[in-house]
């Protein structure tokens, strides 16, 4: 048998908390990677929801919580490394389908604003050039730019809140 790592507790908590809801009914998991770079050696994790009542699935959330080579070294070599490495780094996407507006542009990212106050917001809008549509993408990013220690935890759970309150607000905008 072995100790789990910070990154697996992480994980298992995270996936937990989204499945809780999902088998409550109010989200539907969409997709869910669990990925090793076996180049790099690190671990990377992402699972994408969006609200259940939603009829399509413009709207997403996805989860990616990564762990690279130092943070599993800081961890499994304690003697090696410092213990400051030790947790794992988190990205919250949403995503949002809608009309190319300036103004709904400017709206979603106020909105992810409000809610996740004081976190790094990145914002980018795609859209396909060869297809003639009106209709752009757009991603805003949420890093909190520094590790998620495991005693942080239990915050992961309560992050799920903050994402479903995200998406369910959405829709008014677009």
């Amino acid at each position: 048998m072995f100790d789990p790592t910070a990154f697996e507790n992480m994980k298992v908590v995270l996936e937990g908390a989204v499945y809780d809801r999902d088998l409550s009914g109010e989200i539907l998991v969409i997709d869910r990677n669990d990925l090793i770079n076996t180049a790099k050696l690190s671990r990377r994790y992402e699972i994408q929801f969006r609200l259940n009542r939603q009829k399509d699935n413009t709207n997403t959330c996805t989860i990616m919580l990564h762990a690279g080579l130092e943070h599993m070294a800081a961890e499994l070599l304690p003697s090696a490394l410092n213990d400051r490495l030790v947790g794992c780094m988190l990205q919250i996407r949403f995503s949002a389908q809608h009309v190319n507006n300036r103004q709904v542009i400017e709206k979603l990212r106020a909105t992810v604003d409000e809610i996740w106050q004081g976190r790094s917001i990145q914002q980018t809008i795609t859209f396909n050039p060869m297809k003639p549509s009106d209709l752009v993408t757009s991603e805003l990013t949420v890093d909190f730019n520094r590790l998620i220690l495991e005693e942080q935890i239990d915050d992961l759970v309560d992050m799920v809140d903050y994402m479903l309150k995200t998406l369910a607000r959405i829709p008014a905008i677009i």
